[in-house]
């Protein structure tokens, strides 16, 4: 029996940015896990690096990325700048594999490191491993929002996820 290779959670580079758009388009592609349905390529993705307020992370093993995690703006408004709206991914060959796990004990911290103090996303209510992954990493489901958009043609509900960060999971 061989040992499965060690994970390596790091900051995402511009040579990660095919392969976070291929994992991204699995999701697509899956339909479980987001609204989008266009596929995404390297220089798009490639926009999403570099923001210093919002972490993009990638678990590696040998060198190979087999998911992502990132923070992105929740609203313009400057009274909710610590907000971030999130995203985790997993390439459908190292699902079950604690690479989500992985991605999130690196992210939270790292959030935190940079000054946010909530984090939050919305999960559909069938995904059943990404609710899950939230509830081990303290998340709480706040609600649902009923009939939120359309996929396919058909409306869809979400789970909202939140995480208090900081100070204001201190208060």
């Amino acid at each position: 029996m061989s040992a499965r290779p060690e994970l390596v959670v790091r900051q995402a580079a511009a040579a990660d940015a095919a392969a976070i758009a291929g994992i991204y388009n699995q999701g697509i592609a899956d339909r479980v896990a987001t609204f989008e349905t266009r596929p995404r390529d390297a220089a798009e993705v490639a926009g999403w690096l570099g923001h210093v307020r919002y972490p993009l992370l990638v678990a590696t093993a040998e060198g190979a990325v087999l998911g992502w995690v990132r923070a992105y703006p929740y609203r313009e408004r400057d009274c909710y700048a610590g907000i971030a709206e999130f995203s985790v991914y997993v390439d459908r060959t190292a699902r079950g594999r604690g690479v989500g796990d992985a991605l999130m004990r690196s992210f939270v911290p790292a959030c935190e490191r940079v000054g946010l103090w909530k984090l939050l996303s919305r999960i559909f209510p069938e995904n059943a491993g990404s609710r899950a992954l939230c509830m081990r990493h303290d998340f709480r489901e706040v609600g649902v929002y009923r009939r939120h958009a359309r996929l396919d043609g058909e409306w869809r509900d979400v789970v909202i996820v939140e995480r208090l960060l900081g100070d204001a999971a201190r208060s």
